[in-house]
């Protein structure tokens, strides 16, 4: 046909694959001359738009170098590009101020925000906060007059809307839109520069102009736009105007009745509303839109395009259904060859089912497959579950910056300076992949791994570089001591620069980011390798370091800012920002959003995600306006938004092969099926083909259970070691001789395979290192006072107690709940032994005791720690055991499950304490000292003492004679009915795997 043949209005059909189509008809209007094809202007709707035609006349030139059409996304018109078909675009641009950088907008409306804020005269229900969040209110007001600048509606309408019409909150939140109203453009004006909206606007008013004036004697196509932004309409008018003008629509419906269509013009949720709403703002009709050349035979008659405008039917025409059957039924049951629908369980099913389907789809080394859903989260979840086969997925909404490894980073040290080290931030920056420290990667691994066992695990150290250093001194092994002192000395000067300017109440952001960059420079770098080189490397260090200098150049006269809100206002600052890695992903899958799945069709499309609220999309409430503010203002009704969501859904689900995925529950929770869905649903019942729509996926979620599946194993027994004689120990406490009894296991994995529990990182005092305060205490006080009571007993008791828990005193919970208990118990100690030292001799506190037990192949040596021994006037003993939590019962005690006082008694009746006299027993005695009600408790145990005393004494023997004989093992709670309440060793022994099955 020649370069002269095209112009005019055109349309591909949805069935034909709209960026394949439009590159045949395009190669065949040039007569297939590259030289010709070059001087053709293409404007599509995005760059993602650009690249997929350019691999659709790369599949044109079977992979052939070919000479391409100049091709550019419809907002790229500015004095940057090249202009087009030899108009200069500087030229059209003019006078016309540049476009204002996104971040530096948004930081002069941050500036705005905090002034409105701040003003003690708003009356406002938006109240004062931090600078991080006018970020965000300042980002909610950006993305507003993008809307108002785009849809082009004047600010003076504002001040018209009826304010006795709407609620007080609306007239506050024009209130807080008179920023935009009042102060931003005089702002801008000092700038220097215009919105980016109304500048595109302005540019395509003039080139519009020019192109009147001087047409370009190229052709110039606008292709796979739908016109719903005013510019891009007005720009499709002015090139359809030119002589050598195309406009090709995507899916336009050609062939409704005009009752369908008068119906498709008033409903503005329909997916072909838009391209209605642009052939009437084009001055056009239908019937001035042709076929675009190339388009596939028979398009019209296609039973896929019939059966998605029957499932799209505007509501006003629906009652046409009841005569599918009659009139149809032979023709659209042949759209579901190709097409399937299938509900998972939940959202994980779906995402592992779509995954083995795109991967399935590789199989054959000539097929393509793609995911096109706008649920970001079941995106993400397909990406992962691919990496099961080593495959990485293009994602065309790519990632949150702030997700990347040099943002994280960045993040992480900035939390890290603003907690004053606090051990799981410090551990966060430490453990980043980026972080090495000046060192050889590994060996810094091994640095941190022994700071964080010796340092970072328990309490935390004092806060600052400053308390990790004195900690590093006091709990290091010598041998290591002074290399980590070296090494977290060389943080040291930049990480406490940076944190002395976050504890500030006014600090300077460019100051703020050079020490930031010095603190995550110097612990990025290692022995050959600067951090600058290490950090921002690669892909997504370069998008870091491009946001970074951006923020420089635009902070350059921000006012200071409170040091602490530092980290959430760079966090708020991030958010929009996306990284979109360009190379090593799958050349023959993709994930895409349903606006870059418009236009392009692979051989298996997965629509996903096809519940209500995510696909369509819930249009919500508008922060700024209710829906009556929004019509009289002039901006568009959120169902708008509905409409283009079901022509994204047309245009994809007119692929040959595609497949409807949706899940029935997402986090727990029922979902509502896509209204999309339910109408094919409704459809299929009346067409009698329900049944089959599944049939091709139906095996998917049966095998999809099987990848997951694990496989058949030997049931998980208890275990039961039996380690060499000669290796078991010969030594216990009396403490362990009750875990020996419940739970020989723990022995074993504690005593012979020496494993001990870490403690929690950052770790809050537990009941444990209560009970120590506690012991301490009285041991202290009893020590201090061994005979009477002083005049102002409690009040040293406490004063001790005060000293005792000081280290642990600026942890709110111990200040809140621990010390006031321990108040009531010392109350308590004072009055009850106040009275009871009459009938005493002596008392004695903590005193170790220890003893030979003979053993069939060796002695065993017992040890002990009693809280506290009395020597009664009559020369018996008390023994008593303090107890925090809840002492055993006479029954535990009798069964010999908890022995401990008895063989305490035992102990100091063979002489076992030193400077103790061996004795009589006379009690044996809990002190239950909870604090609660009652502060404290007296239990002496029942029965006779001589009994106790000697069936634990029989009980031990017996247990040293078991456990001499090689063939006894060391089980796993050999009664779980008499199993410990807790053990550092449960998972070790995977209790909960041969409990669950039944194991004793």
């Amino acid at each position: 046909m020649g370069i002269g043949g095209i112009g005019g209005l055109y349309a591909i059909e949805a069935t034909d694959g709209f960026a394949d189509t439009l590159a045949r008809g395009l190669w065949q209007e040039a007569d297939e001359d590259p030289m010709v094809l070059a001087r053709m202007s293409v404007l599509v709707p995005t760059r993602r738009a650009v690249r997929t035609l350019r691999e659709s006349f790369l599949r044109l030139g079977n992979g052939r170098q070919m000479l391409l059409p100049a091709l550019r996304p419809v907002g790229d018109i500015d004095d940057d590009e090249a202009g087009f078909s030899g108009l200069d675009g500087a030229a059209a641009a003019g006078d016309l101020p540049p476009a204002i950088p996104g971040l530096r907008r948004q930081l002069l409306l941050t500036q705005l925000v905090q002034r409105f804020l701040e003003r003690k005269d708003s009356g406002t229900a938006i109240q004062a906060a931090g600078i991080d969040h006018a970020a965000l209110l300042a980002g909610e007001l950006a993305s507003f007059l993008d809307q108002v600048h785009t849809e082009q509606v004047p600010y003076a309408g504002l001040a018209d809307l009826a304010k006795e019409r709407y609620a007080s909150h609306w007239q506050e939140v024009l209130e807080f839109l008179s920023i935009a109203t009042e102060f931003w453009p005089a702002l801008l004006a000092e700038e220097g520069a215009v919105e980016a909206p109304l500048r595109h606007s302005a540019l395509v008013d003039r080139l519009s102009a020019r192109w009147a004036e001087q047409p370009p004697q190229d052709p110039v196509i606008v292709a796979g736009s739908t016109g719903s932004i005013p510019a891009t309409a007005r720009l499709m008018g002015a090139v359809l105007d030119l002589p050598l003008g195309a406009v090709v629509l995507p899916g336009l419906d050609r062939d409704a009745d005009e009752v369908t269509w008068a119906a498709i013009g008033q409903d503005p949720g329909h997916a072909q509303h838009g391209l209605a709403h642009l052939l009437k703002s084009l001055g056009r009709d239908r019937s001035d839109v042709r076929e675009w050349p190339s388009s596939g035979a028979g398009a019209v008659r296609s039973p896929r395009r019939r059966l998605i405008q029957e499932t799209l039917r505007p509501a006003e025409t629906t009652e046409a259904w009841r005569r599918l059957p009659e009139e149809h039924a032979e023709l659209l049951s042949g759209g579901i060859d190709g097409l399937s629908m299938l509900a998972c369980p939940g959202h994980h099913e779906e995402a592992e089912t779509i995954a083995l389907m795109l991967r399935e789809a590789l199989e054959d080394e000539t097929r393509t497959a793609a995911l096109v859903t706008p649920d970001r989260v079941l995106a993400r979840r397909v990406k992962s579950a691919l990496r099961r086969w080593d495959i990485e997925v293009d994602d065309s909404a790519g990632q949150p910056l702030s997700a990347t490894g040099p943002m994280t980073f960045w993040l992480a040290t900035a939390e890290m300076a603003a907690t004053a080290c606090a051990p799981v931030p410090l551990l966060a920056a430490l453990k980043h992949p980026l972080a090495a420290g000046g060192m050889e990667v590994p060996r810094f691994r091994r640095r941190v791994r022994t700071l964080e066992r010796s340092v970072l695990r328990g309490p935390r150290p004092a806060p600052g570089i400053e308390g990790l250093l004195n900690a590093v001194r006091d709990a290091y092994p010598e041998e290591e001591k002074q290399d980590a002192l070296d090494w977290i000395g060389k943080l040291a000067p930049s990480v406490t620069h940076f944190s002395e300017l976050l504890d500030s109440d006014a600090t300077s952001l460019i100051d703020l980011l050079s020490a930031h960059n010095a603190v995550a420079e110097t612990l990025a770098a290692t022995n050959e390798e600067t951090g600058d080189r290490r950090l921002w490397a690669g892909e997504a260090g370069e998008d870091a370091a491009n946001f970074l200098g951006e923020l420089v150049e635009a902070v350059r006269d921000f006012p200071p800012i409170e040091g602490r809100s530092y980290g959430a206002f760079l966090e708020a600052l991030l958010v929009g920002r996306v990284h979109r890695p360009r190379y090593g992903t799958h050349p023959r899958l993709a994930i895409l959003g349903p606006l870059e799945g418009r236009l392009q069709q692979f051989d298996l499309m997965v629509l996903g995600g096809l519940n209500e609220g995510t696909w369509p999309p819930d249009p919500g409430a508008d922060p700024w306006m209710s829906r009556p503010m929004r019509a009289e203002f002039g901006l568009p009704s959120p169902e708008r938004r509905i409409g283009l969501s079901a022509h994204d859904f047309q245009m994809a689900a007119s692929a040959p092969q595609v497949v409807l995925t949706r899940a029935e529950r997402v986090d727990g929770a029922p979902t509502v099926a896509s209204r999309w869905w339910l109408r094919m649903e409704t459809v299929l019942r009346a067409l009698s083909l329900q049944d089959k729509i599944g049939r091709q996926v139906a095996a998917y979620p049966f095998w999809q259970q099987a990848l997951d599946a694990p496989k058949k194993l030997e049931p998980v027994r208890p275990p039961a070691p039996c380690p060499p004689v000669k290796v078991r120990p010969r030594k216990f406490s009396v403490t362990e001789i009750e875990t020996w009894v419940r739970d020989p296991y723990a022995i074993y994995a504690k005593r012979i395979l020496g494993l001990k529990s870490l403690d929690e990182i950052d770790e809050d005092p537990g009941a444990a290192d209560r009970g120590t305060m506690i012991h301490d205490s009285l041991d202290l006080f009893v020590r201090e006072f061994p005979e009477e009571l002083p005049p102002k007993a409690l009040e040293r008791l406490l004063e001790i107690g005060r000293e005792q828990f000081a280290p642990a005193m600026l942890r709110p919970s111990v200040h809140a709940f621990w010390w006031p208990r321990f108040e009531r118990i010392a109350e308590w100690v004072v009055t009850m032994d106040g009275p009871r030292r009459a009938a005493l001799s002596r008392i004695w506190t903590e005193r170790k005791g220890q003893i030979m037990l003979r053993g069939p192949l060796a002695s065993v040596e017992l040890t002990c720690k009693a809280d506290r021994i009395e020597r009664q006037a009559d020369g018996s003993y008390v023994i008593v055991d303090y107890k925090t939590g809840a002492p055993p019962t006479d029954k535990q005690v009798r069964a010999g499950l908890s022995p401990q006082l008895p063989l305490e008694a035992m102990m100091l009746a063979m002489d076992g304490f030193a400077e103790i006299p061996a004795g009589a027993i006379g009690a044996l005695e809990y002190w239950r000292l909870s604090g609660g009600e009652p502060a404290g408790e007296r239990k002496p145990l029942k029965g006779t003492l001589e009994e106790l005393i000697e069936e634990a004494e029989d009980g031990l023997l017996k247990l040293i004679e078991a456990f001499d004989d090689p063939v006894t093992p060391y089980r796993s709670r050999p009664a779980p009915e008499h199993a410990p309440r807790y053990s550092d060793y449960e998972h070790l022994a995977r209790v909960k795997e041969w409990s669950a099955a039944g194991e004793v």
